[in-house]
């Protein structure tokens, strides 16, 4: 055996691999064999290229099971008030923005929260107007199910009277008969998104919009090829998407038919209502996969929204709403229908369920579909589980159902206010919130990732977030795992997820030789943030990053 590549002195824990590895050979992008570094040795010739890790830790590389590239990449270049609150500091971030940004075009900042301009003042186009009266702005909430405009995006959006929209999407009406500036769900939000230079092809609510021109076309491929480079630059080596159309798939593919993505994608078909069982066939039109890189064979629909726009559906009627549990987003003979028929064609769904009542409504479709075709190893997924009741939590590992859930989005983690979220949540629902020790303790597929650009990518961070979780009150249980669970949850529980654990996800011959070094120390994590960054990212056997600070 001749090694292309050869990592030597590295540290591997136990979960990965036998006692005593410090050492892995690399051939054709496969793991060929670990072992101590003399045994590694062993298998190089003059070519092989070696790598000293210097004692840093070698892991599998992550496996981020929740992002949005397309939408990340086109963050990349807005405004970021995931940090920014208080009107002065808001003012001050969006004017510094516009003078970096000269023109009469929509600018767009993203994360902000619900409390950015205090507990007691919800976001409106009033307070946006004082920030800038004549350049368009808008603003995505943190969950990027919201977002605020001022006068003046309204206006060239032309919603400023208002629209009709489809059930679960709103554009808030004030009491003077105009919008407040508050747009709830994407479709109400696709109306300003429309006025940026994507027009909208980089909305979660993607309708499969095509560009209108060959530069447009390769605008797109240069933003989803900065978010593979970004994923690479935390670690990441492979990415499933949750928003997909035909037109993804053609500009995905052409990136890695020609070499550009540093990072393997799962890309889905997104279905809403609308589409009903026929548009399950829309997933022939995404064409050939390309080996090893691009992989499809998923659906992905919503069935609810967020809890802080009241539009995630609720088992049980909302705090200070009598009777108001919200609405699906698809009606449940519908989502059934689909499910079985999805499931028929040997697809995996996967389904964005907040509340307790879009859970439940998750796992009866995927019930509904195992009662019509027999059980199979689906795999199907619920997206998120914000909140679950505990009779359902017991659903799911008799139904085979693999839980995609993010570390990042408890209210009180990374950064995030407790308020809104948790007073319209309700208290009895607390208990089961964001339940990850109880889903590891009923032996469900866990799998990691963080609903980027929703929440900050680093898988490091994440992790962090997880260790370091609190409960909200002193009588509500512990849902923190161990670093090696999350660790787990972030390779080999997002390979599961994603049919893949076969090929990648784990330190093993003949797998992938998908690797990240990490600088630092993971066991400190919980103690800081900062205890641990990535050195070298390696997919395919291929250095996809390399910190420039780093003595290699």
């Amino acid at each position: 055996m001749q090694a292309d590549l050869v990592i030597l002195n590295a540290r591997v824990r136990p979960l990965f691999a036998a006692p005593g590895t410090t050492a892995v050979a690399v051939r054709n992008g496969i793991i060929e064999a670990l072992g101590t570094d003399d045994d590694i040795r062993a298998l190089t010739v003059p070519r092989t290229r070696t790598i000293d890790a210097g004692g840093r830790e070698l892991l599998p590389g992550f496996i981020e099971s929740h992002l949005h590239l397309f939408t990340g990449g086109a963050t990349l270049s807005m405004l970021n008030l995931g940090e920014v609150f208080g009107f002065d500091a808001v003012c001050a971030a969006f004017r510094t923005f516009i003078k970096d940004n000269p023109g009469a075009g929509l600018l767009s900042g993203f994360a902000a929260n619900y409390t950015i301009f205090g507990e007691d003042q919800r976001p409106d186009r009033h307070l946006l107007d004082k920030i800038s009266p004549e350049r368009p702005i808008f603003m995505y909430s943190v969950d990027m199910h919201c977002a605020w405009a001022n006068t003046r995006a309204l206006e060239l959006a032309g919603v400023l009277q208002g629209a009709d929209l489809e059930p679960g999407s709103e554009v808030v009406m004030g009491e003077d008969g105009l919008a407040t500036g508050e747009l709830r769900e994407f479709a109400a939000m696709n109306l300003v998104q429309h006025l940026s230079k994507l027009k909208g092809r980089d909305s979660l609510d993607n309708k499969g919009l095509d560009p209108e021109s060959e530069e447009a076309c390769a605008y797109d491929r240069g933003l989803i090829r900065m978010a593979g480079e970004y994923c690479a630059r935390h670690g990441i080596t492979s990415a499933v998407n949750m928003d997909g159309n035909p037109y993804q798939a053609g500009v995905m593919r052409d990136l890695a038919l020609a070499g550009d993505m540093p990072v393997r994608v799962s890309l889905p078909l997104k279905l809403v209502e609308s589409d009903g069982v026929a548009g399950v066939e829309r997933i022939d039109q995404f064409g050939e996969e390309v080996p090893g890189w691009l992989h499809f064979g998923r659906i992905k629909m919503f069935l609810d929204g967020v809890y802080d726009t009241w539009t995630a559906l609720t088992v049980t009627d909302y705090p200070g709403r009598e009777g108001f549990r919200s609405e699906p987003l698809i009606a449940p003979e519908i989502f059934n229908a689909i499910c079985i028929e999805a499931d028929r064609r040997g697809l995996q769904v996967a389904t964005h369920a907040v509340g307790d009542g879009a859970v439940r409504a998750a796992i009866d479709g995927y019930e509904a579909a195992a009662r019509a075709n027999g059980p199979r190893d689906a795999r199907h997924r619920v997206e998120h589980i914000d909140t679950i009741t505990p009779e359902d939590l017991d659903r799911l590992n008799p139904l085979g159902i693999a839980a995609s859930m993010q570390p990042v989005h408890p209210p009180g983690s990374a950064g995030l206010p407790l308020e809104p979220t948790t007073t319209i949540m309700g208290r009895r629902r607390w208990s089961t919130a964001f339940p990850w020790r109880m889903i590891r303790d009923r032996d469900v597929p866990l799998a990691f990732g963080t609903d980027w650009p929703v929440s900050p990518l680093s898988p490091l961070y994440a992790i962090h977030c997880a260790l370091t979780r609190t409960p909200w009150d002193d009588d509500m249980p512990d849902q923190r795992i161990t670093l090696d669970e999350c660790l787990a949850a972030y390779t080999t529980g997002g390979a599961y997820a994603d049919f893949t654990e076969t090929h990648r996800g784990a330190l093993m011959p003949g797998l992938a030789a998908d690797l990240v070094l990490i600088d630092g120390d993971l066991d400190r994590l919980a103690q800081s943030a900062s205890a641990a960054t990535v050195a070298m990212t390696i997919c395919d056997g291929r250095v996809t990053y390399k910190d420039e600070n780093a003595n290699f």
